[in-house]
């Protein structure tokens, strides 16, 4: 371990989701979120995450018409014992019937227990877009059915859903997630039908439930390859809807029947049904 490491913030003005996935984009490491700040920590350079941040911050004024500024500071600390300290913050969630918690935590008894190691995952359950999906896999999934999870992240909705009893297919447009999705899926000893990099595109079959956590922008992009991919009578669940976008998500999947709309904070979740 080195003597000191480098530490990161990163404010943007507005289009903090984008900016949370372009980090996560362009670093391995853990991304603490605290107060509308991105902060990274790493014993290795950092300069090019911020050069690569402040070009997507003038990338993005230029798409959107307005300023779109970041807050940054770049910090040199001794380097204590930091992965401990973080692993002290991390607390287990109850969601439903499922108990999300870390490895070196102890199961619960009488729940369904979920391991995920924040500091290696792409999703731990704590965002309210994982949480309203989480909540609403329990209530319309059943042992059987089929399901694809595109954006699969860490793997923790796939995951649950397995646990509920799907047989699951999923998918990443980054290989760093798919992998850590397989690593996740051995460390509560589940198993998937299918996994591949790539998007809903190139799937093979329809499900009887499709799941995408994913910013509104590209449930947008991919709403016609989503729906598609549902069977008829099938349930869709999309999630990662900021409350100003809802509206235009609704209008872009309006041809299927709303079943179910979850709101934790700003944050909107859907279960559309197909017709």
């Amino acid at each position: 371990m080195k003597q000191t490491y480098n530490e990161l913030h990163i404010t943007p003005s507005g289009e903090y989701p984008l900016f949370l996935d372009l980090i996560m984009s362009l670093t391995d490491e853990a991304i603490e979120e605290f107060n509308g700040t991105l902060i990274l920590r790493s014993e290795n350079d950092l300069e090019m995450v911020l050069f690569g941040a402040e070009a997507f911050a003038q990338e993005l004024s230029k798409l959107y018409g307005k300023e779109i500024t970041l807050e940054t500071k770049m910090l040199v600390k001794e380097n204590e014992d930091w992965i401990a300290q973080y692993r002290n913050s991390i607390q287990p969630l109850d969601v439903g019937n499922f108990y999300i918690h870390p490895s070196w935590l102890s199961h619960r008894e009488g729940k369904i227990n979920i391991i995920i190691d924040p500091a290696l995952a792409f999703g731990s359950g704590h965002h309210e877009t994982t949480y309203g999906c989480l909540l609403l896999l329990q209530k319309y999934v059943r042992p059987g059915m089929t399901l694809l999870d595109v954006g699969c992240g860490s793997g923790i909705l796939s995951i649950a859903a397995r646990k509920c009893g799907a047989i699951v297919d999923l998918c990443d447009t980054d290989e760093q997630a798919t992998q850590s999705a397989q690593e996740n899926f051995a460390l509560n000893h589940e198993n998937f039908n299918g996994i591949w990099t790539g998007s809903v595109q190139k799937r093979k079959f329809e499900y009887d439930v499709v799941v995408a956590n994913i910013i509104a922008d590209v449930l947008i992009m991919l709403a016609s390859d989503l729906k598609k991919a549902v069977k008829e009578g099938g349930m869709l669940i999309l999630s990662g809807i900021l409350d100003k976008y809802i509206d235009k998500v609704e209008q872009k999947f309006s041809s299927m029947r709303c079943v179910e709309k979850y709101q934790k904070e700003e944050w909107f979740t859907l279960v559309l049904q197909r017709n």
